[in-house]
């Protein structure tokens, strides 16, 4: 297959998400979140979102601030130090604009993995005698009436091999299949193969769970360099729809061995975060003021990208001052 799927970020997210779409974004707090694409969405002002995340901060909270989310499905939405808590995602729910359903952080991975392996549910110990079986973010009702939500946030249900390990009870989560996943990578070859550098997080089975996955990446490689060391490749090309090559495209949070989140962006991005007007002209200026990823990096310019370009042996910018 010769296949060549490489495109612009604009006409990816312009074919593949659309208003009232199920997706999904990978990357962790602030690490590898495919921020590219979350400003493109904004740009393009798609609604009524169904978002679903791992465990997400920048990305999330930026989709959420901006309106394009009515429901969020997800473990922990927050931007470690920066927001414990994601502010605009708390500010959404506290008014009543956002619908939250929360799950543990196994049990998001575990939900991924189901739609992944094509099953409608996994079964797991996680979140037995918390509040996570207990309270539900969305009704039974709301469930009825959305054909893309299982009835059930989750069932528990008695061990049908009594007796098997002293496992007594076990908590059934629903699997997901969105109808696009959106990943950054560090490397891609044009026919849509990908190599995730460092922690994958959710990804891997975000991207196999998902109808249609958008690739955005560092890096565009020749196909060669890729089957050199196949054991070290993520994605599989038979997954993928579109590859955007586009350096930076996680910025500002981190592309493990590419460069660092950068903490001069992420604060002030708290501080506009915090106070609706501010967050307006956060918008106005941060994402509306460019009509593309390019010209942001552009904006940010090269000295501050010096401050967190990743040292190649550890990973991580060095002296970057996080404060």
């Amino acid at each position: 297959m010769n296949q060549n799927k490489v495109t612009n970020l604009d006409e990816a997210i312009k074919k593949y998400v659309k208003n009232g779409f199920h997706i999904s974004i990978g990357g962790f707090t602030a690490n590898r979140v495919p921020m590219a694409a979350v400003y493109e969405i904004i740009r393009q002002e798609i609604r009524e979102l169904h978002i679903y995340a791992h465990s997400n901060g920048q990305g999330v909270d930026e989709l959420v601030g901006a309106g394009c989310v009515k429901k969020l499905e997800i473990a922990y939405a927050g931007n470690g130090r920066f927001a414990p808590t994601c502010i605009r995602t708390r500010k959404a729910v506290e008014k009543g604009e956002l619908q939250l359903e929360d799950y543990t952080n196994y049990q998001m991975t575990l939900r991924f993995m189901a739609g992944a392996m094509g099953v409608p549910f996994l079964p797991t110990r996680s979140s037995l005698g918390t509040d996570i079986i207990r309270l539900w973010g969305f009704s039974e009702t709301m469930r009825r009436e959305d054909p893309k939500l299982p009835d059930k946030k989750l069932v528990v249900l008695d061990n049908p091999f009594d007796g098997w390990n002293d496992v007594v009870r076990v908590v059934l989560v629903p699997a997901i299949n969105p109808d696009v996943t959106i990943i950054h990578a560090q490397q891609a070859d044009e026919q849509g193969t990908a190599r995730i550098e460092g922690l994958s997080f959710a990804d891997i089975e975000q991207a196999k769970a998902a109808k249609h996955l958008i690739v955005t990446c560092e890096e565009l490689v020749e196909r060669d360099s890729l089957r050199e060391e196949p054991d070290q490749n993520s994605i599989p090309f038979i997954f993928v729809d579109a590859v955007v090559p586009l350096p930076y495209g996680a910025y500002p949070t981190a592309c493990y061995r590419c460069y660092d989140y950068d903490p001069v962006y992420l604060n002030n991005y708290k501080r506009c975060a915090a106070d609706d007007a501010l967050y307006g002209n956060y918008l106005k200026e941060y994402v509306y003021g460019f009509k593309s990823h390019e010209a942001l990096i552009h904006f940010i310019g090269p000295d501050r990208l010096e401050t967190i370009k990743a040292d190649k042996r550890t990973g991580y910018a060095n002296n970057l001052d996080r404060r």
